[in-house]
């Protein structure tokens, strides 16, 4: 197989907001929940925080040029919310939002495209205090700052996304408390899901009525394959893929959410209006799919509430976060995508690895592992595409070493390696190694 990519193909690299700036209070941003949660004894490993982070907020302009040299002609970041309006609501921080401004114009003065996320996990510490993404008042809130942002940029940005990876919102920081808020309540993830998808849809309708582009949502894919053919295996993966896959899309795309849900929450699944649903069911006008691994699950009762669990496969690699390198998956995810619901435009928004990097040596960080990872994944991205999947771009996840949320500065998986002590930038081999990718459009894959 040649596997050249098609015309046109987006190759970037995606960041976030609090992951890569710094700076999080400067010239009048601010503070996240991700602030305060960094700020909670015992949470984050060392007290790591994102104070200096890979101080983006300073150093932007070199970090463009950086790309470019790679060859990038796409950069996915996001916004933080709480730098561009510190109450999140009402007051318009000018000080914030020139430096989105900033950066947009140096991404195109160097050629590439600004893939622009609203929100990746930073909601403003002051809507946290008003309840968060619990409030039902959380959708206008976010429209109004999806609109200060359109009036902005949208004359230079053509793509946007809504809402990065919701299932990590509400998992993550409502119902198992690993990230900010940092809360545990089976009774809160399902509220905090619904508002993120009102809230999505909202900024939908509001770009409608201001944007002249392009706007979309970018959910994480996780494929379930079941560990056996017995009965409590299937209903365990059906269980899983509902909870992790179906329960954003559906919504979306079909204006219902999964009837395992009901299952999975029981009495505390909320028996939401069906005007709500309608109005969910905003077309959008592209995907982005974050994919990083599989599960093989089984049925498990002491795993709540989805009563299933993943199988540690043998002799198969794993990341230094313990997922499974599983190429086909990729393939798989895109392939369900197209056949469940449409061959609307697909973008791979985030793929990558967290594996050991050895000490830099005369400037060089040979990161091998992670080089065989990205060959493997655009192999089967390209595969995709063979099976007719409108696949028009791919980011790898990240750009640079990062604070990795509440891992800290502890995993990295940046193609461009960070010394977290002087901040020094190093193109990895992976960065090499992707730099020819894109100069050939995936030719050297054949290699």
């Amino acid at each position: 197989m040649s596997f050249s990519f098609p015309d046109g193909f987006l190759w970037g690299a995606a960041t976030s907001a609090y992951q890569v700036e710094g700076s999080p209070l400067a010239d009048g941003a601010g503070p996240s929940i991700w602030h305060r949660f960094t700020r909670t004894p015992w949470l984050v490993p060392s007290g790591d925080n994102g104070d200096v982070a890979c101080d983006h907020y300073r150093r932007y302009p070199d970090d463009v040029r950086l790309m470019r040299e790679l060859g990038l002609n796409a950069y996915r970041f996001s916004v933080s919310w709480s730098r561009v309006l510190p109450e999140g609501t009402t007051q318009v921080n000018e000080k914030g939002l020139d430096f989105y401004r900033r950066l947009v114009d140096a991404l195109l003065e160097h050629g590439m495209w600004p893939l622009v996320t609203l929100y990746h996990w930073d909601l403003p510490a002051a809507l946290d205090n008003r309840g968060g993404w619990l409030n039902p008042d959380v959708a206008h809130w976010f429209a109004d700052y999806a609109q200060v942002m359109y009036r902005a940029l949208d004359d230079r940005v053509e793509m946007w996304t809504t809402l990065n990876e919701p299932w990590v919102v509400t998992d993550g920081g409502y119902l198992h408390g690993a990230l900010a808020p940092g809360h545990r309540n089976l009774f809160e993830a399902p509220i905090a899901s619904h508002h993120l998808l009102l809230a999505h849809a909202a900024a939908v309708e509001a770009y409608r009525a201001e944007g002249e582009h392009r706007i979309g949502l970018v959910v994480n894919i996780e494929p379930k394959y079941p560990a056996s053919e017995s009965a409590e295996d299937l209903a365990a993966t059906r269980r899983a893929e509902a909870y992790m896959n179906r329960q954003y899309l559906d919504p979306v795309f079909h204006g219902r959410y999964p009837d395992e849900m009901k299952e999975v929450f029981g009495e505390a699944w909320p028996d939401f209006p069906a005007a709500d649903l309608e109005r969910i069911r905003q077309p959008i006008d592209f995907l982005g799919i974050n994919y990083y691994t599989r599960s093989v699950t089984r049925f498990d009762s002491t795993c709540l509430p989805l009563k299933a669990s993943g199988v540690r496969q043998k002799r198969h690699a794993y990341t230094e976060t313990s997922w499974e390198v599983y190429p086909q998956g990729l393939t798989d995810t895109l392939v369900w995508i197209k056949e469940r619901y449409g061959n609307l435009p697909l973008y791979v928004t985030e793929n990558g690895a967290a594996f050991y990097d050895p000490p830099t040596v005369e400037g060089e960080v040979q990161d091998p592992l992670r080089v065989d990872y990205l060959r493997n994944h655009l192999r089967a991205a390209h595969q995709a595409i063979a099976q007719g999947v409108d696949l028009r771009g791919y980011c790898v996840w990240s750009l640079f070493d990062n604070l990795e949320w509440s891992l800290g500065f502890s995993k990295r998986f940046g193609i461009v390696h960070v010394d977290f002590e002087t901040l020094k930038r190093t193109p990895k081999a992976s960065a090499r190694f992707y730099s020819e990718v894109i100069r050939t459009n995936g030719k050297n894959l054949n290699d």
